[in-house]
């Protein structure tokens, strides 16, 4: 029998991580993760979700008429996440040195961060799947407040590269 997990939303974990803190991005994401404490789990995921786009692109050679080669293109990483949780760092997060006030007047860098989804099942503890986002970049954050409903804020990221690994 093949060993499968199925997993459900509330076996996600998220964690921020920084890949490199040398860098402008990576030193301000490693910033915000030590003042906020961030280095722990920072929330249950809910709705997340990672897409990945490959621009595959047909090459024609003169006189035929189906393509003779595929050539991969650009490959493009973004999704989006809502948690369960109100967490006033986020907007920070999004923002970068630009949530100061007042903000500085050079270009502003937007920290750089590693999303790491951690994929446990209670009913087998010893496997785990682990989904690392590398290079993400918030492009929006909203917040809304529902009248009968818990408080909900939403992300958007787009992403360098991404890695998938399962222990068991």
């Amino acid at each position: 029998m093949p060993n499968t997990n199925v997993f459900r939303g509330s076996d996600a974990t998220l964690v921020l991580a920084v890949d490199d803190n040398s860098t402008v991005e990576g030193g301000l994401a490693d910033g915000l993760i030590n003042e906020y404490e961030f280095s722990n789990i920072v929330g249950r995921l809910r709705n997340v979700q990672v897409q990945v786009q490959n621009d595959v692109k047909p090459y024609h050679e003169i006189g035929k008429r189906f393509p003779t080669e595929m050539r991969p293109g650009n490959v493009n990483i973004y999704g989006s996440a809502e948690r369960a949780h109100i967490n006033g760092a986020m907007l920070r997060l999004l923002l970068g040195d630009a949530a100061k006030s007042p903000p500085p007047g050079d270009p502003i860098a937007q920290p750089a961060f590693n999303i790491v989804i951690n994929l446990k099942n209670p009913a087998l503890p010893d496997n785990n799947s682990k989904v690392v986002v590398f290079g993400v970049k918030f492009d929006s954050w909203s917040f809304s407040l529902p009248e009968d409903d818990f408080v909900m804020e939403q992300i958007s990221f787009r992403a360098v590269r991404i890695a998938s690994e399962e222990t068991s």
